[in-house]
């Protein structure tokens, strides 16, 4: 096939020139043995592997691997199963690369970390001739308790941005009203002008009661009338 090669044996060694193929190649019978090597690009998930991060926390994660054959003659002289070797040191890579890292990273730095793996992967299976194309952190699973409190600490987090986000709007609304204290009193018919305008909010809203506002000045006057002395 236009993807197969063929690597030969005569007698035990290895033919000069490389893979065969594609296409029509001649073998003698009872002295050469051939072995067809598959060239196009395969793929490999990597089982959940249970890991321990470098904060402590064991986390179960899976990958996914795309690797393809680069020298049928090497894969076929240097190791004896290419594919199965290759499978074993991606999971022995995700392990080791994973171990380094603490759980933030893991989850906040997926991308590098399958570049590092992808660097790693390559330059060990290149005497292969082997090559790794791609790999990919597919999940990252943590335990039942670890997301519970994960999700209580998110939540107390929010819930503080909340307080601080409406403390700062009450101070700013302090400002705004000790602005607006300090224009009424430079100018008396402003507060006039503010109860008109709350009237005409409450009616607005079809409410049957309309609170009258008393000055508080006029209280103080009745409250402060010095009294006569009894006779």
């Amino acid at each position: 096939q236009e993807y197969e090669r063929a690597v030969i044996f005569r007698l035990g060694r290895l033919l000069t020139g490389g893979a065969r193929g594609p296409g029509i190649f001649f073998i003698i019978p009872c002295v050469d043995s051939y072995t067809k090597v598959d060239m196009r690009v395969l793929t490999f998930d990597v089982p959940p592997q249970e890991i321990l991060t470098k904060d402590s926390v064991t986390v179960h994660v899976d990958a996914i691997m795309y690797y393809k054959v680069n020298n049928a003659t090497s894969c076929i002289a240097n190791v004896d199963d290419y594919g199965q070797s290759t499978r074993l040191l991606a999971a022995t890579t995700l392990r080791n690369v994973l171990g380094t890292k603490s759980l933030g990273d893991i989850l906040s730095e997926r991308e590098s970390i399958a570049h590092d793996m992808q660097v790693t992967l390559d330059e060990a299976t290149e005497p292969w001739g082997v090559k790794v194309e791609r790999v990919e952190v597919k999940d990252v699973r943590l335990p039942q308790n670890l997301q519970r409190a994960m999700a209580a600490e998110a939540e107390a987090a929010r819930e503080a941005r909340a307080k601080v986000i409406t403390a700062e709007g009450e101070f700013k609304a302090s400002r705004a009203l000790r602005q607006a204290a300090e224009v009424i009193a430079d100018s008396p018919a402003a507060l006039q002008l503010r109860y008109l305008q709350t009237l005409n909010n409450i009616s607005a809203e079809k409410n049957s009661t309309i609170v009258f506002p008393v000055p508080v000045d006029i209280i103080s006057h009745f409250l402060n009338k010095p009294r006569r002395p009894c006779e």
